[in-house]
């Protein structure tokens, strides 16, 4: 017998008073005081209070006793008021319960491996592998549930916008270029594969070529590439693509969405248009191509004021092409010696910098860490120069190239980190923009697409690609969300032409580019408009949405750091017969990855 649900675990209020309804659930606890037996009843819209008493219905409390937690339970009865001793402000349906007068178990449950509620201490491998118990957590629900309203809201901008949701193929060819594909075997064509798209990149253009010209869908996608926190081998995008745009039609197209979901799902506004920030001004002021924006900090260059310092590290870095560059810490300027010398040891340990210089810009002196090699009115210059106000503290790295810009990068999140300056309740969105197009493999000796090799070259920059290369902007660009990039995408070469000096660039030949991507070029041979697009991560939104540090919490069943999937022990192997209907034999293994 199945009683039909009236009202949800989290529907019910003060007005529903002296209503007779049914819940369906979960047992979530069970209390017995004096004979009278209170559960709260769970499902994914909160918790009731269920009462059992003697008084109401013998049979159902003589019944309840025997509930345990993630019994599943079906109760019909009268809603009441609680006493007002008795209310309980932490839950939406805390001034009411429900007193039973009916009861079935629908069925039973085994004592689970972990509690069911949010704050539970546990490995995370034994929440994957029963997954169908950590969903049942409200925060897991609650994040599942957010998801879910932004592919609402996802869908609902973009029919209003006049797009077509178009779905692209699963199998598709292979183009290892970037991360490794995952192959699958034909069974009808021996020896041939089909490639589990990286991203819908070519159809997408192609779909622009037909004259689809505004194009989105939300579509899976997959990378055979080591796993972190912020990765999965395969993970959702929001995948835009429209004709006959710029830079600024892109951007003023996916500002309004970010704005409509943090709107709906969070209720907060951002304003728009999104700031905008080069990437050469990101590196220069950052350290990263993903700022987080939500603090200070910004880089400053002694490398001019130093040059000539006796300080060897300083004068050797800067002759050699390398930078003095630092940053200015508010108010830090007291921390101790042995606080500074543990965050030199993490420096060295954890960025790999070779160390850490200081300036304290104290009130009764300033004081330097290298105030023997460094003369004081060289110091007071850096002090000067970086804008340290009293009380301030300057930390300095020296290094060549990229590398000490990355690491001081490194540096000034670790800080913000370690001393909570990071105001979490911000949303702080900004497009990078100007990537370099290409970048350069020293173990291959060859450029790579830094985006992808269907990226067009900004205009002016044109006479570069084949004589200078690395040298060339591309009309690129990346959305980046409180530190974490969250969508990039690029102005497309739409030009049979200029896309065969892309791949000259890149050392792909005409017969490899016609291998590869004959059908996309065949296709712009017929006439291709101008076009461009952009990929969100919708898995990234949503876990920075939820505030929470894995896209395992916001997938309903991920794959653990060896992307495997616990839960049901994929991947797995499979019966040789069907390696023979696939014409395959195992080798031996090496042990390599």
């Amino acid at each position: 017998m199945t009683l039909l649900r009236t009202h949800t675990c989290g529907e019910l209020r003060r007005d529903d008073t002296g209503k007779t309804v049914t819940l369906n659930g979960w047992v979530d606890t069970r209390r017995d005081l004096g004979g009278v037996i209170f559960i709260d009843l769970r499902d994914r819209y909160g918790l009731t209070q269920v009462v059992f008493s003697p008084q109401d219905d013998p049979e159902a409390h003589k019944s309840a006793d025997q509930l345990r937690p993630e019994y599943v339970i079906g109760v019909e009865g009268e809603v009441r008021e609680r006493d007002p001793e008795n209310i309980n402000p932490n839950v939406a349906t805390g001034d009411v319960e429900l007193r039973v007068k009916k009861l079935v178990i629908y069925s039973k449950s085994e004592t689970p491996p972990f509690e069911i509620k949010d704050d539970v201490k546990t490995n995370e491998d034994l929440r994957l592998k029963h997954r169908y118990l950590d969903l049942r957590r409200p925060v897991m629900q609650r994040n599942l549930m957010l998801r879910s309203a932004i592919y609402e809201h996802t869908r609902s901008y973009f029919y209003q916008n006049n797009f077509m949701e178009i779905e692209t193929p699963f199998l598709m060819r292979s183009t290892p270029e970037g991360a490794r594909d995952y192959l699958v075997p034909s069974r009808v064509n021996p020896g041939k594969f089909y490639a589990l798209p990286q991203s819908p990149q070519t159809y997408k253009q192609i779909l622009m070529v037909s004259g689809m010209d505004r194009y989105f869908q939300i579509v899976k996608c997959f990378r055979d590439e080591d796993l972190r926190a912020d990765r999965q081998p395969e993970f959702t995008q929001i995948d835009v693509e429209m004709s006959f745009v710029d830079e600024d039609g892109i951007y003023q197209m996916t500002e309004g969405l970010m704005k409509r979901i943090l709107k709906e799902t969070m209720g907060v506004e951002v304003q728009t248009p999104f700031p905008r920030m080069s990437y050469q001004e990101a590196m220069k002021n950052y350290g990263s191509d993903k700022p987080d924006t939500r603090f200070g900090m910004k880089f400053v260059d002694f490398s001019e004021t130093v040059k000539d310092s006796e300080f060897r590290v300083f004068s050797k870095t800067v002759a050699d092409g390398g930078a003095v560059i630092g940053f200015v810490v508010p108010g830090k300027g007291s921390l101790g010696r042995g606080v500074m010398d543990r965050l030199t040891k993490r420096v060295q340990d954890e960025i790999g910098a070779g160390g850490l210089i200081y300036i304290k810009n104290n009130e009764d002196e300033i004081y330097s860490s290298v105030s023997k090699f460094v003369s004081g009115d060289n110091t007071r210059s850096m002090v000067e120069e970086s804008g340290a106000e009293k009380g301030d503290l300057i930390l300095i790295l020296a290094g060549s190239g990229e590398t000490v810009y990355q690491q001081l990068g490194d540096l000034r999140l670790m800080i913000a980190d370690e001393y909570d300056m990071i105001d979490k309740s911000k949303y702080n969105l900004l497009w990078v923009t100007d990537f370099p197009l290409l970048e350069y493999d020293t173990e291959d000796g060859r450029y790579y697409a830094m985006h992808h090799p269907f990226t067009s070259p900004r205009k002016e920059d044109l006479d570069k690609l084949e004589s200078d290369p690395g040298n060339v902007r591309a009309r690129a660009y990346d959305l980046v969300m409180n530190g974490s990039e969250i969508g990039g995408g690029s102005i497309r070469i739409h030009d049979s032409e200029m896309q065969s000096h892309m791949f000259n660039a890149l050392g792909i030949g005409k017969v490899e580019a016609q291998q590869k991507f004959g059908f996309l070029l065949d296709a712009f041979r017929y006439g291709a408009p101008p076009h461009g697009g952009i990929a969100l991560g919708l898995d990234r939104v949503a876990m920075l949405l939820a505030g929470v540090g894995s896209l395992r919490d916001v997938i309903a069943f991920p794959k653990n750091q060896r992307a495997i999937s616990l839960m049901d022990n994929c991947p797995s192997d499979v019966d040789p017969a069907q390696l023979e209907e696939l014409h395959i034999r195992l080798a031996p293994s090496t042990g390599k990855k």
